[in-house]
């Protein structure tokens, strides 16, 4: 059962949960010896908590404990009530995308860079663990988007994106023009390298490359930002998270445009296609340890205040 803990700064309610988890999937890429070592002694210690323990079968390894149990990756999270992801924000955007389609909420221990998402700290992720195991944490839920192809044979699904769904040239290095359409209504044609539809939480990635806004995460909105646009004054805008945005191919151009979701091709875009993008329906379910902050994580993330200077009143 989840129970109202606070509001937190940002705008967003953070909750924390009563029942204890049972089954919990850890994931992350066994290639990266920093990873692997974290995830090898997570499993040791939920593993001696009487919790069960997934892991996908590609890592073949005797540095987990006996106990786990490896299955194949698409089944890693059948059973389980959380998923522990292990590495940077790109391992949180996959394991993300998988907790959202199984309903279960994901914990990230960053061992990336940035660590946007994955904020707990390998230096004391044991200490974390051992509180958010205990029921000490709080969890907060994350917009999602989904896309869709519209060709004249029909609609074919993308997927589902965390941070951002990207429309971008291909194989030319020439500029390609893009039309977007926002709830039927055209909004302008775009001439650049490519156009980004992205979540509060993708405000603080690609987007804000582009000159985006950063969006609290507790905001329903979404960020339109063109890619190196040829015309200087065709900024980034925010609109409404129950919007439907249209993005095409301006049907002049011979290219075609690749779509990604979360930095992954999902699809290829031609002239004379539409992709749809929406928010889905799902939302995913992210657990941070207790006295998260965003504006902290900002802060730390971007380096602001240079000299650790504080504002007083």
């Amino acid at each position: 059962m989840w129970v109202l803990l606070r509001q937190d700064p940002a705008g967003f309610p953070l909750k924390t949960m009563t029942n204890a988890f049972k089954t919990i999937a850890l994931m992350g890429n066994f290639d990266d010896a920093r990873i692997r070592e974290t995830i090898c002694s997570i499993a040791g210690k939920i593993a001696g908590q009487q919790i069960a323990v997934r892991v996908s079968d590609r890592w073949d390894t005797a540095e987990l404990p006996g106990s786990v149990v490896k299955t194949a990756a698409s089944e890693v999270t059948q059973s389980a009530d959380l998923i522990i992801a292990v590495g940077g924000d790109g391992s949180m955007l996959f394991a993300a995308r998988a907790a959202a389609t199984a309903g279960i909420p994901v914990l990230g221990i960053n061992r990336g860079r940035l660590g946007f998402l994955a904020d707990v700290s390998p230096s004391d992720h044991l200490e974390a663990l051992d509180a958010i195991l205990g029921g000490e944490y709080e969890c907060e839920e994350r917009m999602l988007l989904k896309s869709e192809i519209v060709a004249k044979d029909g609609q074919r699904e993308c997927g589902i994106a965390l941070n951002d769904v990207v429309v971008k040239r291909q194989y030319t290095g020439r500029m390609l023009e893009f039309q977007t359409h926002v709830d039927g209504r055209y909004v302008n044609t775009h001439g650049g390298d490519g156009f980004i539809v992205a979540t509060p939480t993708g405000s603080t990635a690609y987007a804000l490359s582009c000159g985006g806004p950063i969006v609290t995460p507790g905001l329903d909105a979404v960020v339109l930002a063109p890619i190196c646009p040829h015309t200087l004054s065709d900024r980034p805008i925010v609109i409404p998270a129950a919007s439907t945005t249209e993005v095409s191919v301006h049907e002049h151009q011979n290219d075609v445009a690749e779509v990604s979701c979360d930095g992954e091709v999902a699809g290829q875009l031609a002239p004379g296609e539409k992709l749809r993008i929406s928010v889905a329906r799902a939302r995913v379910e992210l657990i941070h340890p207790r006295g998260y902050d965003y504006y902290e994580i900002l802060r730390n993330k971007l380096h602001w205040g240079r000299g650790n200077r504080k504002t007083t009143l």
